[in-house]
């Protein structure tokens, strides 16, 4: 049987339409025949998932999404249909949630949750709409624009009345103000830079002053065994000065102190022998009388020694002439007789 060309073109143009249909169908994640592990996920916005977008577990992708459809003619839900790559022992409490991706297409991440039970194949898993990276930001940012636009609102009214105020009155003194303040700023310039000086690592006085205290800190370290020794004999010293009867003491020597002053009082006041010697004018008088008796006894016995001591068998006494005073000046030689 002879085939003719354009039956043979037929033939091949028909399977290579089959054949794209099924590579394209291959590289969206879906085959001619369904067969597999699916789930399925429920959302009232599915923020442009399209098929074949990945499913991911911790991170790792373990499906891709096999179909869209919607749940009803009002299209108040859809339904995402999941390929699994493999059996997964998902707990049954885990959460499936739509990320969009601001440089990519978006995808399905699962939040593993702490059940003991397990997702079955053809179950329908827990979903939540994720507000995503920026549908958090426009949330958040929508209550600051509108803070925003009445802050606005009001610096333009601020702005309206300021500038009916400026006059030309206003407005030259705003100069002087702002010449002034430039005045000030140089001063802070200047000060900043005295404050620099000070502040300089190697010649300010901050730097002399920290050196000082270094070696203030250096020296009492070096001393530091000394000052422990000192600090020892204080609190011994210390020690002992409480455990000493201060008080006894104390009282002690005030009642030597009394009575001292008992002992001063009685020689002051002339009773006993003490005071009698010390305050009687007639016994002054009599010592007085007899130290000079005897000091014209001794002054006679040296001028007149044959008076009292003869040694001379034959000789007589000395008579006669005796000293009625002392002689004034006892250290010349007596006068003749």
């Amino acid at each position: 049987m002879k085939i003719s060309n354009e039956t043979k073109i037929g033939a091949l143009t028909a399977i290579a339409v089959v054949f794209l249909i099924l590579g394209f169908n291959f590289l969206k994640g879906r085959t001619f025949f369904r067969t597999g592990n699916f789930m399925y996920a429920k959302y009232s916005d599915t923020k442009k998932l399209m098929s074949s977008n990945p499913v991911y577990l911790n991170g790792y992708q373990i499906g891709s999404v096999y179909d869209i459809q919607a749940a009803d003619s009002n299209v108040s839900s859809l339904v995402v249909t999941i390929k699994l790559n493999g059996l997964y022992k998902i707990p049954d409490n885990s959460i499936a949630e739509i990320e969009s991706s601001p440089l990519g297409a978006p995808s399905i991440v699962i939040t593993q949750g702490n059940s003991t039970r397990y997702l079955q194949m053809e179950d329908t898993i827990k979903t939540r709409n994720a507000g995503g990276f920026f549908g958090d930001l426009s949330t958040k940012f929508a209550p600051v624009a509108d803070q925003l636009q009445a802050t606005l609102s009001s610096l333009d009214a601020v702005l309206r009345n300021f500038n009916s105020v400026l006059d030309p009155a206003t407005k030259n003194n705003l100069q002087n103000v702002i010449a002034n303040m430039n005045m000030a700023t140089k001063s802070i310039m200047t000060s900043s830079v005295f404050l620099q000086q000070m502040l300089n690592q190697q010649s300010g006085s901050l730097a002399r002053s920290l050196s000082s205290i270094d070696s203030f800190t250096s020296n009492l370290s070096a001393n530091n065994q000394k000052l422990s020794n000192t600090m020892s004999n204080i609190e011994k010293t210390t020690d002992r000065l409480s455990k000493a009867d201060i008080d006894g003491a104390i009282n002690s020597l005030k009642t030597s102190i009394d009575k001292l002053d008992s002992v001063m009082a009685k020689v002051n006041s002339s009773q006993g022998s003490l005071g009698a010697l010390i305050n009687s004018k007639e016994l002054y008088n009599n010592i007085n009388n007899t130290v000079r008796s005897l000091n014209t006894l001794m002054d006679d016995l040296r001028v007149h020694p044959k008076r009292y001591v003869n040694v001379s068998v034959f000789g007589k006494k000395d008579k006669g002439n005796y000293l009625n005073e002392p002689i004034k000046d006892s250290t010349t030689s007596p006068s003749k007789k």
